[in-house]
Order: structure tokens, then sequence, then C-alpha cells
């Protein structure tokens, strides 16, 4: 059921010897200042908690084409609170080489489609208000924006905004 398979890659659920190439990419992002909040990079070591929260419910999947991960998706409990099970925060990561070729707009359209046989009916996306290419890939994929938190990032003596992006499913 997570599994899917692409022309060009496979879509899978990530392994621990995945967590390194996972940690990697996501490492590439931080001194953009554009998709995390993390200001250094993180070690595998440090991610490997929240890499093993990862379920079945709640999936962490990995992109692959000729043993390479190319990106990745990950499902997270939007809340630990029981009346929010049913919404998941997304987040999604692409190698450098992956970005602007619509490998996020493919991952994103199979989130959305796997999403309610997790039992998820609502999705989240947390981005940066200055992330433009993220917030028009969840535009371009139906969410709306449903709120926004001002200045409540600071980096390198700048304070910046998060922009939260919702999409409701049927139930």
């Amino acid at each position: 059921m997570l599994n899917a398979v692409f022309e060009d890659f496979q879509l899978r659920p990530a392994q621990e010897a995945d967590l390194q190439a996972v940690v990697d990419i996501y490492n590439s992002t931080v001194a953009s200042r554009q998709v995390t909040a993390d200001t250094e990079k993180v070690s595998a070591a440090s991610r490997r908690d929240w890499f093993l929260r990862h379920t079945d419910e709640r999936p962490l999947l990995v992109a692959e084409q000729a043993d390479h991960i190319l990106g990745w998706i990950s499902f997270e409990p939007y809340h630990s609170r029981p009346a929010y099970r049913h919404t998941a925060e997304l987040s999604i990561y692409l190698a450098p080489e992956q970005r602007g070729k619509g490998l996020g707009a493919r991952l994103l359209g199979h989130a959305i489609a796997l999403a309610p046989r997790l039992g998820v009916t609502a999705l989240v996306g947390v981005i940066f208000s200055h992330n433009a290419p993220s917030l028009a890939l969840f535009r371009k994929h139906g969410f709306q924006c449903w709120g926004e938190l001002p200045n409540v990032a600071e980096m390198d003596n700048a304070l910046y905004s998060v922009t939260i992006m919702g999409l409701s499913l049927p139930r």
C-alpha cells in the first residue's frame, strides 16, 4: 500500500539504512534559510528517534532511483492530542539536483492520494512565508492558506513568518 512505482523512480517506506541519505537531503536545505528552521546541520544520530517514530499510519517515504535517494516525504502527527488523529503534517525534501523538475509535485500528489488510506482527512504544510516555490506547489495541489504565524522564527538576526497551508480531504 505504501509502495508506488513510477516510470522513473520507486516510492517506498524508508528503511533505517536510508537515514543518512534522508539527513543529507535535509541538511542540503539548512543554509538557504528558506526551508527549515534548523540553523545548523543535523546528524543522523540526532534524527534517529524522529525516524523511528514514523509508522505505517504516518510513514516516511523515500523516492529511489537505482539505489539513489532522490527525495522524501513524511507524514507526521499534527498534534499529540487524540482529537487531531486524522490530521497529518507533510514535509517534502528533495536532493539539490532534483529541485525544480517536478518531483515535488509528484510526491505531493501521491501523498494526497495516499492520505485517506492512512485515515487522514486533513493535511497541513507548515511553510516559511518567503518560500514561494513551496507555497506555489501546495497551492497548485489545492491547499489553501489556513493561517500565518508572523515573525515566529529568528535566524541570522532576521525574523521569518510561517504560513500554514491546509487541505481537507473527503471522509
